[in-house]
Order: C-alpha cells, then structure tokens, then sequence
C-alpha cells in the first residue's frame, strides 16, 4: 500500500510539473532548480548571479524555506520580484507549490526565474517541479564524500557549483575527487569553481548562464 501511496503522489506531482512547464514556456521563462545541503550558500550565489546579471537578463526567485523570509527579504533587496514559499516542515518544494504562486509573478517579464529549494541533500532531486534545470551547489567545507553518499543529486544536475573555494587552504578536500565522482555519476555535468565571498569565478559560471537562457 505505502509504494502505490508514493506512486500516486509522484504521478501527481508529474502532471502539475507538466502543467508548470507550459506556463514557463508559454511566458518565455527559463527555469532553474537550485539545490543544495542547509548553509552551502544558495543565496549568497544568487545575489552574486542577480548583480552580475544585471541588464543582461531579467530575473526572478521562488524562495523555499521551511519557515521565515530572511532569505527573500535578501533577494528583495536587490530590486527583483521574489516570492517565499514556507513549506511548513516538508523537506522539498514540489510541483503544486509553485503552481499556486506562478499567479504572483509577472512572467512575461521574466526571463530567468531560480527556485531556491529547500536545504537537502535527498527530497529535492526527488521531485520535478518544471524546470529546464536542476543544478547543485555544493560547499566544499561538506567535504568530497557528498557525490557518492547523495547519488541523486548530482545525477539529476546539469550543472554543479562548488562554492566556498577561498576555504580550499583550510580543509583537506580534494576537489578533483569531487569532479571525478560527480562526472562519474553525470558524464555531461557542467562544474563551476566559485566563491560568494571573493567573487572568483562569478564571471564564468554567469556568462555560461546567459548564453543558456538566451
């Protein structure tokens, strides 16, 4: 009883995703999934990616959390429309969540629109929600054991983004350790090296970004 339970949930799930899909499309938005670990910097990247982005493309964010709005209220800041989503205690945005607040968003004015999951190394990559892309962010203070312990995510992600790289010198990471098992598992995945804090690599992972989109 409990798989067909799980079955019915995710066809559901499915058939909104579909239902999301066309909205993005019928509006011209691309749409990126953006996952990682609590803490591994989703949005400090796009604050970076927003200002960096500027007059390039017009961008928009879902934010996902499980409570508060510190996250939107950042995002706000920067002068793009923003919508929080408080999931309540589940562990991932699905499908139907962003369905019901498309309505706020003015998507014929919107080219890029980033929907900040919720930090999780498993839900997230479960469920497709509509989007053109799933990507992964991945601090490199969690270590290089997360692609072959958290399979899904980087199986699902087009594109990678390990973060936090100004902390290299502190840690005993290997970073092509981390390439090799997420290239292992995603042949074709696309791996970005940047720091938030020092503003390294911005610049390529943005430039790959808009000819995507564009």
């Amino acid at each position: 009883m409990k798989v067909k339970v799980v079955t019915r949930i995710l066809e559901a799930n499915e058939r909104i995703a579909a239902d999301n899909r066309r909205i993005f499309d019928d509006s011209g938005v691309y749409v990126i999934n953006l996952m990682s670990a609590p803490g591994a910097g989703k949005t400090s990247l796009l604050e970076r990616t927003i200002k960096e982005l500027n007059k390039k493309l017009k961008v928009a964010v879902i934010e996902g959390d499980i409570a508060g709005t510190q996250d939107a209220e950042r995002i706000g800041n920067l002068g793009v429309p923003v919508i929080q989503i408080n999931t309540g205690g589940a562990c991932h945005l699905d499908a139907n969540m962003i369905n019901e607040v498309l309505g706020e968003l003015p998507l014929k004015e919107i080219e890029l629109l980033f929907i900040e999951n919720v930090g999780n190394l498993v839900c997230p990559a479960e469920f497709n929600v509509g989007e053109d892309m799933k990507m992964m962010l991945l601090s490199i203070t969690e270590g290089d054991d997360k692609p072959l312990k958290y399979p899904l995510m980087f199986q699902e992600s087009s594109a990678l983004i390990l973060n936090k790289i100004d902390l290299l010198q502190y840690t005993n990471v290997s970073i092509d350790k981390i390439k090799k098992d997420a290239m292992s598992l995603s042949p074709s995945i696309k791996i970005f090296e940047i720091s938030c804090k020092t503003g390294e690599g911005i610049s390529e992972w943005t430039d790959w970004l808009v000819k995507k989109v564009k």
